[in-house]
């Protein structure tokens, strides 16, 4: 990407981000966003977002690919890895060679060393405060450092994302985010359903199903949370769905299955 270009896609990148902080808005598809622009913005071939939920255990709530949703999965389930130290430290955690964390993270380790998709692992925190509400996870397929400009940048946009999250009015209220958190993580939970759906419905990745779900929600001006829920309520046929997969641009870099 030439720098002109660059300096154009980021500075979309900040504007949309920005409009959640003036106007009613979809956290789940603001997450996304992030997670998209990150991708497309930074020396990164997926990125994935985690967020801590009422209790402080992380979830999934956004990721580029399977393979990048998967990444997180094992983190979680292993109690270990890049992201979940980013999250209880509130520090950037970076990883040049997945290879090289035998010790650190044993179980995290041996299980990317079955999945392979990616060799290096760039965590930051989304932080409020001095305290992280989650993390913002950047996978590379080649090992390596992030260029120190890339960090920046991915920080910033982390940043923006949570004021989004939060809300200006409640952080200078001081009240508790649980329940912010909580309806994004709720949220996710009807979409990840709505992607079954869709999937089973046209015989596609979960990639391609999440694109269709994306693309009626914006054609409609609808927020993708609600759209979920109507698709597993079988409240929108699938005519309409159909028509939001033929619109949809053809896959790059995502597995289909």
């Amino acid at each position: 990407m030439r720098g002109s270009e660059r300096e154009q896609q980021l500075s979309r990148a900040f504007v949309a981000l920005a409009d959640t902080l003036v106007a009613d808005y979809d956290v789940i598809a603001l997450l996304d966003q992030l997670v998209g622009h990150c991708a497309a913005l930074l020396d990164a071939d997926a990125a994935g977002l985690l967020l801590g939920d009422s209790r402080r255990e992380l979830r999934v709530v956004a990721a580029t690919s399977e393979d990048a949703e998967l990444m997180e999965l094992l983190q979680l389930q292993a109690d270990e890895g890049p992201c979940l130290e980013c999250y209880r430290t509130g520090a950037p955690v970076s990883v040049a060679d997945l290879a090289d964390t035998a010790v650190r993270w044993p179980r995290f380790a041996a299980a990317v060393a079955d999945v392979g998709a990616f060799r290096s692992v760039h965590a930051l925190p989304l932080r409020l405060r001095g305290q992280a509400i989650g993390a913002l996870n950047l996978f590379r397929g080649e090992p390596g450092p992030l260029p120190g400009p890339d960090l920046a940048l991915g920080q910033a946009l982390a940043d923006v994302a949570t004021i989004g999250i939060l809300q200006e009015r409640a952080i200078r209220r001081g009240e508790v985010l649980a329940e912010q958190l909580q309806v994004a993580l709720t949220s996710r939970v009807a979409v990840e359903q709505a992607k079954g759906v869709v999937a089973q419905l046209f015989d596609v990745g979960m990639d391609a199903a999440f694109d269709v779900l994306r693309r009626y929600a914006r054609d409609g001006n609808l927020r993708l949370a609600d759209v979920a829920r109507a698709v597993v309520a079988r409240e929108i046929d699938r005519e309409a769905l159909l028509a939001a997969r033929r619109d949809a641009p053809p896959q790059r870099g995502r597995r289909g299955r």
